[in-house]
């Protein structure tokens, strides 16, 4: 006869020793971010980390952080992916373009996610090309360049009859005199375009003074983390000279900007977490096709409209997924 008591103690017992054992298979992987600067109190990690956690990643049971920011300095980045080498992360997640390169001279070996690139991954070197990376980065890119002609319609649309259209840049950013050739070669008939610098947060009032001097009747931002971080500043600039608007990311309408189109921020982040789970799960990062948004939204800021006496055309609102009243 079995004695019941050692039965349930032997049961008890087996039970504890495989619950531990399946604790003891479960790997804690390190995903390292590399990032320019931080969205507010938003980090890159931050960002990833609810559709990590819909993928089965938590923090402390099966992945580790190690996030390193550069506080907007590009020249720190070098510094911090070499940090990041060293401690031998399991995969590091890179963004914008300029950490990626940051990623990229600092290890041939360690897999690189890139979580959102504006520039062309090609060009830049990165990979050899979009379907066959090749080499140790692979991940997310959306081409602004070809989004700026978009963005000179999508304004001139707005405001009929507009005949100059001011160019934001940052001169740190080489690729964007590339952006504004793309955007003069595409120009509409009578429209005249005026590129105009800002390299950080202490030159925006000066430019968009410049701006309406030159007398700009809508300007264009183009997309920079940066910008993107000074999304609330810009967008009160913008409103204060009395131009109209328009940019890449959805948080510069929320802040106020006129208008924005681009890749919809859901899908890039499903999209980037997508990599980092098959990087971990051991798939070679050069063998993984680097993937581009398919869905492109237009959100327009009608208070703002309505503050600028701008009253958009029909034709105008009925292409856009939001309008923010």
């Amino acid at each position: 006869m079995i004695d019941r008591r050692k039965f349930i103690c032997a049961l008890i017992c087996g039970l504890v020793a495989t619950r531990r054992a399946a604790f003891a298979q479960t790997k804690l992987y390190r995903i390292g971010f590399l990032s320019l600067t931080a969205f507010g109190d938003m980090t890159l990690a931050g960002v990833l980390l609810p559709e990590l956690r819909t993928r089965g990643y938590v923090v402390g049971r099966n992945i580790a952080f190690e996030e390193r920011l550069a506080d907007g300095k590009a020249d720190r980045l070098p510094a911090l992916a070499a940090e990041l080498v060293r401690l031998n992360v399991d995969v590091i997640v890179a963004g914008p373009a300029i950490a990626i390169r940051a990623a990229h001279d600092a290890t041939t070996t360690i897999p690189i996610v890139m979580a959102f690139s504006a520039d062309d991954p090609v060009k830049s070197g990165f990979v050899a090309s979009l379907a066959h990376p090749g080499g140790n980065v692979t991940g997310v890119t959306a081409l602004a360049r070809d989004l700026a002609p978009k963005w000179m319609e999508l304004l001139r649309d707005a405001v009929p009859g507009m005949t100059r259209l001011a160019v934001m840049t940052n001169p740190a950013r080489p690729e964007h005199a590339e952006y504004v050739r793309v955007m003069a070669a595409a120009r509409p008939t009578g429209v005249q375009l005026q590129s105009f610098e800002a390299q950080g947060p202490d030159q925006y009032e000066s430019t968009f003074a410049a701006m309406v001097k030159a007398r700009a009747e809508g300007v264009v931002i183009l997309g920079d983390v940066m910008f993107t971080r000074d999304s609330s500043q810009l967008a009160a600039l913008a409103l204060s000279h009395r131009l109209p608007s328009i940019y890449l990311f959805r948080a510069f309408a929320l802040a106020g900007g006129l208008m924005t189109y681009g890749p919809d921020e859901d899908e890039l982040l499903s999209l980037a977490c997508e990599f980092i789970d098959k990087v971990l799960q051991g798939a070679s990062p050069g063998e993984l096709p680097v993937q581009q948004p398919t869905t492109f939204n237009l959100a327009i800021n009608m208070k703002t409209a309505n503050a600028l006496h701008l009253a958009i055309p029909q034709s105008v609102r009925l292409r856009a997924q939001e309008l923010i009243k």
